[in-house]
């Protein structure tokens, strides 16, 4: 069974299922909480000490949301049939893992290429979640008995 673009493609009218608003309402918050991470280490670094509890704590937020967005993702993936975006939130989950750690140990030489990727690659999730309906998919109907 071979497929294509059309295949996958949403069909004409189609709406973004439930699942998908959710997934995509985790990857806004996502997305402004990630870019808000820089702005508070730019802070902490002008020598605004405050700025480092700022970053800490969205260090713990950008945590809890990225397991949230992994979560409805993978509603995404059991009730859209779309995988792809569990992939891409479990990929984010794991850099938020390691940029979490990185941060606390102070191994900034990690912590600071990672956390601009982060920044990249949650915007691109974030536009590939926006750009397309996320629709429930037809099940297949056998006609052969």
């Amino acid at each position: 069974m071979e497929r294509t673009l059309e295949a996958t493609a949403a069909p004409p009218g189609a709406r973004t299922a439930v699942s998908g608003w959710i997934l995509r309402s985790a990857a806004s918050l996502f997305l402004v909480v990630g870019f808000g991470q820089p702005v508070f280490a730019g802070v902490y670094l002008s020598g605004e000490f405050d700025g480092l509890s700022w970053h800490v704590m969205g260090a713990d937020l950008v945590s809890f949301i990225s397991l949230a967005q992994l979560g409805a993702a993978a509603a995404v993936w059991i009730r859209v049939r779309r995988a792809w975006p569990f992939w891409a939130s479990l990929a984010l989950m794991s850099g938020v893992t390691a940029q979490y750690f990185a941060g606390m140990k102070g191994a900034l030489w990690l912590h600071l290429p990672l956390g601009v990727a982060l920044v990249a690659g949650i915007a691109i999730v974030f536009a590939a979640l926006w750009m397309r309906p996320l629709p429930r998919r037809a099940k297949a109907v056998r006609t052969d008995g």
